[in-house]
């Protein structure tokens, strides 16, 4: 795909997946959504782990509004079943680990786009924002999924109603994200996250997705059932070997990812 609204760039496993409209703080119009989706599939068969953020001062401002024509226009639920939907799908369902480097700003769709990739770090000079209430709709792109998941239904529940700006810092000590970093360190911060993760057990990463995304609809036996498969798939792992050798050995150990 000639990529127009984002750039992508893989290397040494590292696919970093920038969104590329910073004139409008990178909203999310049809061929960004397209594009994404794309690039994370692509980013999946060449790369060990994938990462997205926003070019210029903001990670993402959302759904673009003026996208086909105006507001009055939008077709709000084929755009999501049919743009959003399968955008989600790429990043959720990616058997490689995904990182959002939140840079800025992130509000209404360009957040819940944020909480569906598996660890999220953000600049301290980010905010999160549930938008939607503002111009009278409800939170989506897996808002209403992800949000009581993360931060419980009270917290949740606020979050959509008042659509109040919600910190990096805060939203860090709500377990809404994994860590906020200060803005001058938070581009070496995330690439030395996404490099370590590059070089990891990319399988055992697979299998720890699958069991902790599990969890929340399996049994105590069910989840011990779904351990125990999924270690016996890790145990089979050339990755598994070197990190036994290695740790007896008394060694860094080099993962291969398979």
């Amino acid at each position: 795909m000639d990529y127009r609204a984002i750039k992508l760039e893989i290397d040494n496993g590292v696919a970093v997946i920038t969104m590329s409209r910073p004139d409008v703080m990178n909203a999310l119009n049809t061929q960004m959504r397209a594009e994404i989706t794309h690039a994370v599939k692509a980013a999946e068969a060449e790369a060990r782990v994938v990462v997205l953020t926003g070019e210029g001062k903001a990670f993402c401002s959302g759904q673009d509004l003026g996208d086909g024509g105006n507001a009055a226009s939008l077709d709000l639920e084929r755009t999501l079943r049919d743009e959003y939907v399968p955008m989600l799908r790429a990043i959720v369902d990616c058997k490689i680990p995904t990182i959002a480097a939140v840079n800025g700003p992130a509000a209404g769709a360009g957040a819940n786009l944020a909480l569906a990739f598996d660890v999220v770090i953000a600049s301290d000079a980010a905010y999160f924002v549930q938008a939607f209430t503002r111009i009278g709709l409800i939170p989506d792109a897996g808002g209403t999924h992800f949000l009581p998941r993360q931060i419980g239904s009270a917290r949740a529940m606020g979050a959509a109603l008042f659509a109040d700006k919600i910190s990096a810092t805060q939203a860090a000590d709500w377990g809404m994200i994994y860590e906020s970093i200060p803005a001058a360190d938070f581009d070496a911060h995330w690439m030395a996250r996404a490099t370590k993760l590059a070089s990891g057990p990319t399988v055992a990463y697979q299998h720890v997705k699958t069991a902790l995304r599990g969890s929340s609809d399996n049994t105590f036996e069910q989840q011990l059932a779904l351990e125990a498969k999924l270690q016996g798939k890790c145990g089979q792992t050339r990755d598994f070997q070197e990190g036994v050798v290695s740790f007896l050995q008394k060694r860094a150990p080099v993962y291969e990812g398979r």
